[in-house]
């Protein structure tokens, strides 16, 4: 004698079985988690602790400007490019804590921005300092 009839074998089941795909998706997020950390930090260093912005003094400043134009501006006088890193460089041989600040003009060309960073480079003068201006608030 037969529990079953015929039809209940050639009935198809309409319904997914969710449960290796639950397994599937768990496994990849165990990966993931596991690897994520490991592709940000590439190589394992001690930095240092943060604290509150240090003051400079406002005599180790000596501020570039370049125009849209072109032209140079050491502390708001015109000046050359070659009078400009002479001056510089004797400014820091005077004083090694020396920072250059960096003015340039949004629609001005970066020709004129990288010969300041080069000279200063070249020189010694390692400290430099690109002005912005704080973004808008809407």
């Amino acid at each position: 004698m037969r529990r079953f009839s015929k039809r209940s074998h050639l009935v198809t089941l309409s319904d997914i079985n969710v449960t290796p795909l639950l397994d599937l998706a768990w496994v990849l997020l165990i990966i993931f988690v596991i690897t994520t950390p490991l592709l940000e930090r590439s190589v394992d260093l001690k930095l240092p602790e943060g604290g509150a912005p240090t003051r400079v003094d406002r005599r180790d400043i000596q501020t570039v400007e370049i125009d849209a134009a072109g032209r140079y501006f050491l502390n708001g006088a015109p000046i050359q490019l070659d009078a400009l890193e002479k001056t510089l460089v004797a400014a820091h041989r005077s004083n090694p804590n020396l920072i250059v600040r960096i003015r340039a003009d949004q629609n001005g060309q970066l020709r004129w921005f990288y010969p300041v960073i080069d000279r200063c480079t070249r020189n010694g003068i390692t400290r430099i300092s690109l002005a912005t201006r704080p973004p808008s608030r809407r």
